[in-house]
């Protein structure tokens, strides 16, 4: 019963030591998926550099991409094409013992990063990126399309399609 001495409402019938059991339950439910949650990623700073060939990314905003590790580290890159060089051969960067959590790339049209494991990535456009010849994302498989036949794109591929032969020279 929930009325207090004086009260003059009405009993509701809710007794509070039945509604315990279901508040603990809430709560540990809510903590388990808390720590689940996905790392965000933060924006490259002025002195941060590509993982591969060393550029300065910031000023690449529209073409950064992102690692984050599970110890919530980051590594950047200035463009999806690096960025898969350094996923397709880890041990070269000495990074094969590191848990990856997220990996993001720059929608081109949005300019905001999307998870790079749901993009549609475009290859072999007129587009140039900072260093040439770049795999270009999309959110959306239509936005790929559509890219692909104003900029005379020949593949559009997943993540996983990825391989070192489709990545631009």
């Amino acid at each position: 019963m929930l009325t207090r001495r004086g009260d003059s409402r009405q009993d509701t019938g809710m007794d509070i030591r039945k509604l315990t059991p279901v508040l603990a339950i809430a709560i540990f439910v809510c903590g388990v998926c808390g720590t689940t949650a996905a790392a965000e990623p933060r924006a490259p700073g002025p002195d941060d550099r590509c993982a591969v060939c060393g550029m300065f990314v910031e000023k690449y905003h529209n073409w950064v991409a992102t690692i984050v590790f599970a110890d919530e580290s980051q590594v950047f890159f200035d463009g999806p094409k690096d960025l898969f060089r350094y996923l397709l051969d880890l041990e070269k960067y000495r990074a094969q013992d590191r848990t990856i959590s997220e990996v993001f790339v720059t929608d081109y049209y949005r300019v905001q990063l999307i998870d790079a494991k749901t993009a549609f990535f475009v290859v072999g456009s007129d587009l140039m990126g900072p260093m040439g010849g770049e795999l270009i994302p999309l959110e959306k498989r239509e936005e790929a399309e559509t890219f692909a036949q104003d900029h005379g794109g020949r593949e559009i591929l997943e993540f996983d399609d990825i391989t070192p032969e489709k990545i631009p020279r």
